[in-house]
């Protein structure tokens, strides 16, 4: 843990990582950050212990929901922005067990801590479809539009949530309202990259959103699509 006035908190959200990119993520992550939250959502496998032994040497608390809640997915994140914010964090990094950050960020995540313009850090995220390539058509473009994933909160705010069982977005509506930068370095998402995640969370959809009202029916049928087209990823 660097000496500085400031602390930024790793927030997340996982379940049943153990055997995907929690290990890979949390330790390309852990030297930028000072602490962790982490809600386990009701694991049955060794989820939590990867979490400890990842961050041994990190703060962190880990926080179990003997059952998940994904299906009403804006409780869930709701109980993570609560226990984050018990913390009284200087920053929020709120990512999930199959992002990782390019290199680049590592170089301005000081400056970007100790500036006082913007409170909200604003980033592009990749799905990736391989190790190699992200996928980009009508339905697969998540990387054109930058997203808040680092968050200086305001102690004492009221917040409230998109309530919404799927898509509610990870942080509050009042994040929206906060003056923000866009940065140049880019998240990789891996969550898509192996046939059997796609077929697992295809399957997802159709159970929790069968109807497509929290999010686009055209991109849960287009989940299965053979022959994307993929870019290649270029550091």
């Amino acid at each position: 843990m660097r000496s500085r006035p400031y602390r930024l908190t790793l927030s997340m959200i996982v379940r049943n990582e153990a055997d995907r990119y929690l290990s890979r993520m949390l330790k390309r992550h852990r030297h930028l950050i000072d602490n962790a939250l982490i809600i386990d959502d009701g694991s049955t496998d060794n989820t939590v212990q990867v979490c400890a032994e990842a961050l041994h040497d990190v703060p962190h608390s880990i926080i179990r929901n003997p059952v998940s809640r994904f299906a009403e997915e804006y409780r869930l994140r709701k109980q993570q922005w609560d226990e984050t914010m018990r913390l009284e964090p200087d920053w929020i990094l709120m990512l999930d067990a199959d992002e990782v950050f390019e290199p680049s960020f590592d170089q301005d995540i000081e400056a970007i801590l100790r500036q006082q313009i913007a409170d909200a850090l604003y980033f592009r995220l990749y799905d990736m479809w391989n190790d190699t390539c992200y996928r980009e058509d009508d339905v697969w473009r998540a990387h054109s539009i930058y997203r808040p994933f680092l968050v200086r909160p305001r102690h004492g705010d009221t917040y409230t949530w998109k309530e919404t069982n799927q898509h509610c977005g990870r942080f509050p509506a009042q994040i929206e309202h906060l003056s923000y930068a866009c940065h140049p370095a880019r998240i990789q998402h891996f969550g898509w990259a192996l046939a059997e995640d796609r077929c697992a969370k295809y399957e997802r959809y159709r159970c929790l959103d069968p109807d497509g009202t929290w999010g686009s029916m055209a991109q849960y049928e287009s989940i299965l699509d053979p022959d994307p087209l993929l870019l290649p990823w270029n550091e």
